[in-house]
Parts: C-alpha cells; structure tokens; sequence
C-alpha cells in the first residue's frame, strides 16, 4: 500500500511540475490599451498566461511613478507585461485577446482616458512577434474603414507599477467594477466587435 501510494505522490508531483512551464519555456508579451487594471483582468482570464504586471513603457524616464505618468508628459504607456506558456497560448491567440479589449481608432486615449499614457500599442519582444502584430493589424484595418491608431513598437524598459495597482480588480472589486462601467468600456468594444469572433486568423 505503502508503495502505491508513494507512486501516486510521484506521478502527481510530476503532473503538477509538467503543467507548470520552465523558465526557459515560457514567453513575454507587452499590451498597452487603455487603464492597465482592465487589460490585466483581460489576459487574467486567458487559460496559459502565467502572470500579468500592470506598469509602465515606452517612456524615457527611468523608474517612473504613477503620479508621473498619469500626469503625462513622460512618454510612459499604462501598459501589461504578460509572461505566458506558448505551448498552451499562441501570441496569436494573444493579439486577437488584445484587439477585441481596446478601442483600436482612439488616438493617444481609450475610453473615458485621455493622454499619450493611455494611448494603445503592442510592444513587441522579437522579430517574430513584430511581424505577427503587423500582419494583426493588416487584419483589422481590412476589416473597417476608420483608421486604425494602435502602435506596434519594440519592447524597451518596463516598470511595474505600485503594488497596490497589482491584481486591482481582485483587491477592490467594487471600485474597478463602478470604473470600468462609468468609463463606458464594455459598451463600446461591443459596438466595435460585436461578437468576439478572431480578427486575426486561426491560432
């Protein structure tokens, strides 16, 4: 009995040690599209991201604060780091997530926010995300007249935000609840999208 036991111990250990990507396996992609609390709740959802930071990039200021940010002027974009399995989720499967979750026509705002801060891009970690984003975006501006504003840009320096901004829409769900409804951001990526079906091709 005793033996069995231990065999089950093992092949569950192992189970959980195969589900869970190496640090060598995994793989990062960086979303800017609008108030990073709704874009980390977006991805938080998508079976194979491992985690999500909100803060900031695309700025020159190194070690920025939200208070700066926020302010403008700093060239920082509200944005999420997201470290996935790509055995799991494709970076395609990841793009078509991130257009169906922000306003793709709003220039240097998204939503009730205004302000290159809030403006939204891709931030791409290589050649191959690069080109995949591109080709995203050929497929959404294919498919509607108005122009398309979302940037598509290296990857530089990112900055986590304060903590208590981390997992926001966990810590104080009422308050991100009450913003999100008043910020009108449900109401118009249905207008945009209407049903979520992929932009972006098979993945």
């Amino acid at each position: 009995m005793r033996r069995i036991l231990t065999v089950l111990f093992l092949l569950g250990a192992c189970a959980t040690a195969w589900s869970q990507a190496a640090p060598d396996q995994r793989a990062t992609a960086t979303f800017a599209g609008g108030c990073f609390w709704c874009v980390e709740s977006d991805f938080d959802k998508v079976d194979g991201v491992i985690s999500t930071t909100s803060g900031y990039t695309g700025g020159k200021l190194a070690n920025p604060s939200y208070e700066r940010v926020s302010a403008g002027g700093t060239g920082h974009a509200e944005s999420v780091e997201i470290v996935y399995d790509p055995a799991r989720v494709t970076y395609q499967k990841l793009l078509d997530v991130f257009w169906h979750n922000h306003d793709p026509f709003a220039k240097n705002a998204q939503f009730c926010d205004h302000g290159d801060q809030y403006r939204a891009a891709i931030f791409y970690h290589n050649e191959e995300q690069r080109q995949l984003a591109e080709a995203s975006k050929q497929a959404v501006q294919a498919r509607f007249k108005e122009p398309v504003q979302t940037e598509i840009n290296a990857a530089g320096p990112f900055y986590a935000a304060e903590e208590y901004h981390q997992d926001f829409f966990k810590k104080n769900p009422i308050r991100y609840k009450f913003y999100r409804l008043n910020c009108g951001r449900d109401k118009r990526l249905e207008a945009i999208w209407g049903k979520a079906e992929s932009v972006v091709g098979s993945h």
